[in-house]
């Protein structure tokens, strides 16, 4: 990777235009569907749990300095508020660059002050930096009108989250008593969308008058939130829901058949999973040769088959590796290893641990029964498939499992806050394994209970994994990050953080009879989904079909 990038403006904007001129004739509303249930209103940016987070619209309003292409994330980011960026050669600082001639939505100009304020409020309220977890030493704008931020490690695993950071006004966000609370009811952005209107279930956003490029040819959007994924893929379906990311469990009876020539989605695959996250700060979780045993009853052909509909490919390898796509980062000792169902062995491992059979019942070494509660939104249709999987497989080694459902808020703030026992969720994916496995597993970022927690959601507590993925962030050449990375998938294989399930793609479903130009196998320039960053790349690319 180049540490130095230059873009000129005119390749920057290839696809979208450089000027500042008036918007397309063309009429029509963009709808966007999420099953999230209803809404509070909360415009906060920085926090999933929000309107704006659990939508997407936030990425609308408020703009990176670059965008990173996680489908493809080998090519160079495309420079967006900021043209240029500078990393020293220990990746401990960065220099910014910032594009000119940017107006905020209230008619201010975007600073080198507000990109620096960008950083530095990440740094002074942790909790809104749950997002990428950035370590800003300092954020200091330049007399030559640049940016320079210092981090006290180096950053080239990071290097991405660091250059496609929010920007947000510090005129407006400076004067915010708490922005952990904020609810940001008149959001300011840079980017070319205002918000329009807002009830429990509905979110309008309309194009600005004026943007610091050619406006996008999609005059509003609508976000509707859906109560579950039947409802979101009923929308779908009948063409009220344009673009969603939602389970379908016969997607192409379901979705696509409704509208051959124009249903269409697409799921490119990344370096993330999906898994059963145990909360190893309760008892028994706590002991690896459970969750193991636990690990080793799955049946996740009946996962990729029942409960993903072969959406989410299958996953193979005991390192939780997602292959193809991590084939060339797997072990060489852990080449062969794959999942296969052991119950007999599982059994094994309990009993070698101090675990013991009450008839079929299965008494922790303490002598209680092990149980578990496995938690998730009573709207995501899939991942209730998977418990209940999950749920018979676990029986056949004495685990009495019962399964809950929550509103997607409320299991949201439960599973961050450390309020569960067991629950599937995905985890982060990057340009390296070290994405995923630092979101199951760094040491360094443990919060207490009660706290929220933006990485290892299950408390897992190893020094060595710790030190291994440190050890992976400093190194200096491949050979050693490959050493790191080795260590790493021995404590995945051996301890079992947390237990994989599925590959886990960046998928989307959109339809092509309104609206062209979305990214596909054929034309890849960013990951397909209206709630992450690049669903403003996507927006401007669009265009009404046949024009």
């Amino acid at each position: 990777m180049r540490r130095t990038i230059i873009v000129a403006l005119a390749l920057a904007l290839a696809a979208t235009g450089c000027s500042s001129g008036g918007a397309s004739k063309a009429s029509g509303v963009l709808t966007v569907g999420m099953p999230n249930g209803p809404l509070t209103e909360n415009h906060n940016p920085f926090l999933p749990t929000s309107a704006a987070g659990s939508l997407g619209y936030r990425y609308q309003i408020y703009e990176p300095l670059a965008f990173v292409n996680n489908t493809r994330p080998a090519q160079d980011p495309v420079p967006w508020l900021a043209t240029k960026w500078d990393w020293t050669p220990d990746y401990k600082k960065v220099t910014f660059t910032i594009r000119e001639n940017v107006k905020w939505s209230d008619g201010k100009p975007l600073t080198a002050a507000d990109v620096a304020f960008s950083y530095e409020i990440l740094k002074k309220w942790p909790a809104l930096n749950n997002r990428d977890s950035l370590k800003v030493e300092t954020a200091t704008a330049t007399p030559d009108g640049k940016v320079e931020v210092t981090f006290a490690s180096p950053q080239f695993v990071n290097r991405n989250k660091v250059i496609s950071a929010m920007v947000i006004p510090q005129h407006i966000w400076s004067t915010v008593q708490d922005p952990t609370t904020y609810t940001n009811p008149k959001p300011v952005g840079t980017g070319p969308y205002e918000l329009k209107s807002f009830t429990s279930q509905t979110v309008t956003i309309a194009r600005r008058a004026e943007y610091w490029q050619e406006l996008p040819k999609v005059p509003e959007i609508q976000y509707t939130s859906y109560n579950d994924n039947t409802a979101q893929t009923t929308a779908l379906a009948s063409g009220a829901s344009q673009w969603s990311y939602v389970f379908i469990p016969d997607y192409q009876k379901l979705y696509v058949d409704k509208d051959p020539a124009n249903h269409k989605l697409w799921f490119p695959a990344g370096l993330g999973i999906h898994g059963l996250w145990l909360n190893t700060t309760i008892a028994p979780f706590d002991n690896p040769a459970l969750r193991s045993a636990m690990s080793d009853v799955i049946d996740r052909e009946a996962i990729f088959v029942k409960g993903e509909a072969k959406l989410f490919p299958k996953l193979e390898s005991k390192t939780g590796m997602p292959l193809p796509a991590g084939d060339s980062f797997l072990a060489p000792e852990y080449k062969d290893a794959k999942f296969k169902i052991d119950v007999e062995g599982a059994k094994a491992k309990l009993t070698a641990a101090g675990f013991k059979y009450a008839g079929d019942v299965l008494q922790a070494p303490d002598g209680k029964p092990v149980t578990i509660e496995l938690t998730n939104p009573s709207g995501w249709s899939d991942y209730l498939t998977v418990l209940d999987i999950i749920k018979g497989d676990l029986k056949k080694i004495g685990i009495e499992a019962t399964v809950r459902t929550q509103t997607a808020d409320a299991w949201t703030t439960d599973f961050a806050n450390g309020a569960f026992q067991g629950s599937l969720r995905w985890t982060n994916t990057g340009a390296t394994p070290y994405e995923m496995y630092q979101n199951i597993m760094d040491g360094a970022e443990i919060k207490p209970i009660g706290q929220t927690a933006a990485v290892n959601f299950g408390r897992y507590n190893s020094p060595e994994a710790t030190a291994a993925l440190a050890e992976y962030a400093n190194a200096t050449d491949d050979a050693g990050r490959a050493k790191s990375l080795a260590v790493l998938q021995k404590i995945m294989v051996e301890q079992v953080p947390m237990i994989p399930t599925s590959a886990g793609p960046i998928g989307a479903e959109y339809s092509t009879k309104s609206w062209v130009g979305w990214p596909s196998e054929e034309d890849p320039y960013g990951p397909p989904q209206a709630t992450l960053p690049n669903a403003l790349q996507i927006v401007m690319k669009l265009k009404p079909a046949g024009s």
